[in-house]
């Protein structure tokens, strides 16, 4: 597929490229299997620019767009989804977000140190009772002496456990629903209170995921990202935002589905040829060519439009939507081409069944971004 890229692109895109087959390609499988997160690897993505794709030059960032960040994700998604995972959580989660709504204070002390991965991000949105609906969620801020007194509990939240700061929302007035939720820029080395605890999943086995316990949680009145009432809405936004790059991952997981299959097809044989001569084979292998590349497309056309100014919500539902379900189609397909190998640990195609099953799920499953879709369409 032909998309035009500009130099400093390609450029970005190839070094991506590099480092995710010359460092991420050697220790992936180890860490998968220990299940350990190497922090210094989300410094050296740090150090290479990586997540100040699109953060401005004035708070450490390159300011390249969003088709720049994308091809980023794309290509380390497509070694490593976990490690790749941590754009969201550095800059296309909270990074951006404190720029687009944080004080000259937060912007200027947190930014940068989560632009260079000194600091590791987090947001917490979802709670045991409350993930797709929002507005049920039950944790609250309540005002005190000092600030905001926080109470309730977060799960399902990436770097729950070693994250340095934290974008938290709550209700400060419950009985205005969504224009009562809040958002919170928590320093979690200043933070006393927190209980954390991780959560063991099927798959991203490199990104750490985990519960918070807020019990009684003092933060002062600067902690307000925004003002109060304004949560929902600055959620929702970062959601818009961070579905694109789960779309991105989705599109290097289901490119690492297809090139391994091609590569495994040709190379094994039986009934005295290369499997790669049977139809069937054949049809699975034209099957997620033509998914991957469709939802390439749509992923690459979602970004540039952001850089033009011009994204929308049903467009980035779309390409997530369609690259998510397009990346955990790939990879079962990539089981049966590859048989009882595939079912291997010594294989990457578990990893990538695996991980592909986060996608139609997180940040917003498949079901809500065809709502999401047809809303849109309905003007609903």
């Amino acid at each position: 597929m032909y998309f035009p890229l500009s130099e400093e692109q390609e450029a970005v895109r190839d070094t991506a490229r590099r480092y995710a087959r010359e460092r991420l390609a050697r220790i992936q499988e180890e860490d998968e299997r220990a299940g350990i997160f190497r922090r210094e690897v989300v410094a050296e993505m740090g150090e290479l620019g990586f997540f100040g794709a699109i953060i401005p030059e004035a708070y450490g960032g390159t300011n390249l767009g969003f088709l720049a960040a994308v091809l980023i994700v794309e290509e380390l998604a497509a070694v490593s989804a976990s490690y790749a995972s941590h754009f969201v959580s550095q800059t296309a989660g909270p990074g951006l977000c404190i720029i687009r709504h944080g004080s000259e204070e937060q912007k200027e002390r947190y930014v940068p140190l989560l632009v260079r991965g000194n600091y590791l991000g987090s947001f917490a949105a979802t709670e045991p009772d409350a993930g797709s609906d929002v507005a049920s969620m039950q944790m609250t801020a309540i005002r005190g002496e000092r600030g905001y007194i926080l109470n309730g509990t977060k799960t399902w939240i990436t770097n729950a456990t070693i994250a340095d700061i934290c974008l938290v929302f709550a209700y400060t007035d419950k009985g205005r629903r969504h224009h009562g939720i809040s958002c919170f820029l928590v320093d979690m080395g200043e933070a006393k209170g927190i209980i954390k605890r991780p959560i063991e999943k099927l798959g991203l086995s490199c990104s750490v995921t985990g519960e918070m316990v807020f019990q009684d949680v003092e933060v002062p009145g600067e902690a307000l990202l925004g003002a109060e009432g304004e949560g929902f809405s600055i959620l929702m936004e970062m959601l818009s935002i961070t579905r694109l790059f789960a779309a991105a991952r989705a599109l290097g997981v289901s490119r690492a589905c297809l090139e391994g299959s091609i590569n495994y097809a040709r190379q094994r044989r039986q009934f005295g040829k290369s499997i790669a001569e049977f139809q069937m084979i054949q049809e699975q292998i034209a099957q997620m060519y033509v998914e991957h590349e469709a939802a390439r497309l749509l992923v690459y056309q979602a970004a540039a439009n952001r850089d033009r100014g011009r994204g929308d919500l049903k467009e980035v539902a779309t390409a997530k939507y369609m690259a998510c379900e397009a990346a955990a189609r790939a990879a079962d397909m990539a089981l049966r081409i590859f048989g009882a190998y595939g079912y291997a640990l010594e294989y990457p195609v578990q990893r990538w069944l695996r991980d592909s099953r986060a996608f139609p799920i997180t940040e917003g499953t498949s079901n809500i971004q065809k709502i999401i879709i047809a809303r849109e369409l309905l003007g609903l």
